[in-house]
């Protein structure tokens, strides 16, 4: 696939740079994925005085000013000493860690950088956690506007930790008066990610429950990137969406990536994705299939009106998907070698494939003796 120039991209989410000499703007989680991807973008700023990355280890950009040391750690209040804003993206939302251990690093993390920030003079605060708040829900308005009520549960990976990540980020302005919050909300990631719901386009078949009307809407990392800036450079603030503009339908999605469904009762799917989850062969709790099933793409409306336009479609971005998970094999959630992924892909039937990867799990661990 063939994307924008990305300096052409860049520019036209640029407006002229202002006047005087900028914020001093702080990056948690710099050193890689989105973290990295926003402090080159903001060293390269003419609108930005100078970058603060912290990481627990050191990234390539030599123009930050980087500080070692883990987000939890109190010591980050004198790191931000001299910061306007903070953008925190020292997140685990990795499928593989444990949810106990990632739980607790997310939220005590989050909450240390927001007490850090407000001791150390900081104004205001970006966070970043997913349109997944707002729950997948068979009578959610098309598109969801994003004032809307937040009506998701903890049952889907990271979406409970999200969710207390926003509580603390409306509590902090109260307990610190002067710290603002801005909360980013970015709609299913790519670029660089692996998620549960990129996985879902690693299967040999795209899994739809019966009776269900999935729709899907996209965020490419550097459209998040963008909006990012626009939040640190104060262009925008509140709670605001970011994401591709419009949405697919899984016809749609099925046309465009050429992969063909198996359509399974809900009862079955629910089950044995409960099932599987709870004897550990799969990352995946069954929580993470409503967003397969029920409606959930947002309005990108604030941003817009600030003058923000994403530069990918959802077309765009799902055949960046595609090409980025060629080669891989997921059935159920689950990661599976080439010759187990071939017998899960040719079972008699849907039912079979899906419930047959327990089997194929047992036997790919009794191979390695665990």
């Amino acid at each position: 696939m063939s994307s924008p120039d990305p300096q052409v991209r860049a520019a036209r989410n640029h407006s002229t740079p202002a006047m005087g000499r900028g914020p001093v703007v702080a990056v948690t989680g710099a050193a890689s994925g989105a973290g990295d991807l926003l402090t080159r973008r903001l060293v390269a700023s003419d609108e930005i005085k100078q970058v603060i990355a912290i990481d627990e280890r050191r990234g390539d950009i030599p123009e930050a000013h980087w500080h070692i040391l883990d987000v939890r750690d109190p010591a980050i209040a004198e790191k931000l000493r001299g910061a306007d804003v903070v953008v925190h993206l020292a997140l685990d939302l990795d499928l593989e860690t444990d949810p106990a251990a990632r739980t607790a690093y997310n939220v005590r993390g989050t909450q240390t950088v927001l007490t850090a920030a407000a001791a150390a003079g900081v104004h205001r605060v970006v966070l970043c956690t997913s349109t997944m708040v707002y729950g997948a829900l068979p009578d959610n308005d098309i598109p969801l506007s994003e004032d809307a009520e937040l009506r998701a549960t903890a049952e889907a990976t990271g979406v409970g930790d999200l969710l207390e990540i926003e509580r603390l980020g409306r509590r902090a302005p109260r307990a610190h008066p002067g710290l603002n919050v801005t909360v980013v909300r970015p709609a299913v990631l790519v670029g660089g990610t692996d998620t549960a719901l990129t996985r879902y386009f690693e299967s040999p078949r795209l899994l739809v429950v019966a009776g269900s009307r999935p729709t899907w809407q996209f965020c490419h990392v550097e459209d998040l990137v963008s909006a990012l800036e626009y939040a640190a450079l104060e262009k925008v603030d509140g709670e605001l969406a970011v994401g591709c503009d419009g949405w697919l339908e899984q016809e749609e999605v099925e046309e465009l990536s050429g992969i063909r469904r198996m359509e399974l009762p809900s009862a079955v799917a629910l089950g044995a994705a409960a099932r599987l989850h709870r004897i550990g062969l799969t990352p995946s709790p069954a929580g993470d299939l409503a967003y397969t099933m029920h409606p959930w793409v947002v309005s990108v409306g604030r941003l817009h009106d600030a003058g923000w336009r994403p530069q990918w479609t959802n077309e765009e971005v799902l055949a960046g998907l595609l090409e980025e998970v060629e080669g891989r094999h997921t059935v159920a959630g689950r990661r599976l070698g080439r010759k187990d992924a071939t017998a899960a892909a040719g079972a008699a039937g849907a039912t079979v494939a899906l419930l047959g990867t327990a089997a194929l799990v047992r036997r790919a661990r009794k191979r390695r003796g665990i």
